[in-house]
Formats: C-alpha cells, structure tokens, sequence
C-alpha cells in the first residue's frame, strides 16, 4: 500500500550540510544571532541560534564561502525557528530565508555548495495526499 503514497516536497532548491563561517545580524538592533551555519541551499540557510529570535524578523548576513574564498552579503528573513524540542533536532537554529540575492551572487552561492552532501533528513516525509489520490485514480 505504501507504493501509492507520494511524499510532499515543498523546497525549491537542494539543502547542502555545508558549516560555513557567517555573520548573522538582528536588523533592528543589530545584535548577532549566528556565527556557523548548519545547513544550506541556494534559497536560504539554517544557523545555530541561542538568542530569541521571532519568525519574520529581517536579518543581514555575510557568509563565507571558504572554498572559493569568497564572501556573500545579504539580507533575509527569519522563516523558522527551531527550539531543540524534538531528540533529533540537536541545538536551537533559525532557518533564514534569503531575500533579493542578484544573479552573480546566487551563482557565486551554486558554486560555492557543490559537492556538499544533502543533510540526513530528521523525520518521516509528509505524505502529499492529493497526489495519493491522483495517482489511485489513474489505476482504476
């Protein structure tokens, strides 16, 4: 039975489990939230977090891209804030949502995390149960 269920995917771009050196800033009163980051894609990136932080919340980043020793300037958002409820979670983290990265800075990121593994997922994927019944549908 489990052959008919499809698994929902909502991401854009492929996580990479890449620790690069960043700079993470609060843009209201610049306090820094994160100095490594955990994972990252080409859509944003997870950095460990100690302080609370609020989902929405505009940031400033810098990240150091040490193998092309190069370094990205930006802006983004706060998308999730994960607080090390769940055994696998590890440490708190902030997902940040990149905002406006232009064409040359995006491509600078592409090479950057090439090669990098995805990292190992951390639950069950989500069944997608409109895509279940679509697929049911088309056998019958």
């Amino acid at each position: 039975m489990d052959d008919f269920l499809s698994t929902a995917t909502d991401r854009h771009s492929i996580r990479r489990a890449a620790r690069f050196s960043c700079e993470v800033v609060r843009e209201r009163d610049f306090r820094r939230l994160a100095v490594r980051t955990l994972d990252i894609s080409y859509d944003g990136m997870l950095v460990e977090c100690d302080l609370p932080v609020l989902t929405g919340e505009s940031v400033i980043f810098s990240l150091h891209l040490a193998r092309l020793g190069a370094w990205i300037d930006g802006e983004g958002v706060v998308a999730r804030v994960v607080h090390a409820r769940r055994p696998l979670d590890g440490s708190r983290a902030v997902a940040i949502a990149f905002a406006g990265l232009d064409p040359a800075t995006r491509e600078l990121l592409r090479l950057g995390v090439r090669g990098y593994p995805p990292p190992l997922p951390a639950r069950e994927p989500r069944i997608d149960f409109a895509a279940t019944a679509r697929n049911i549908s088309l056998l019958a």
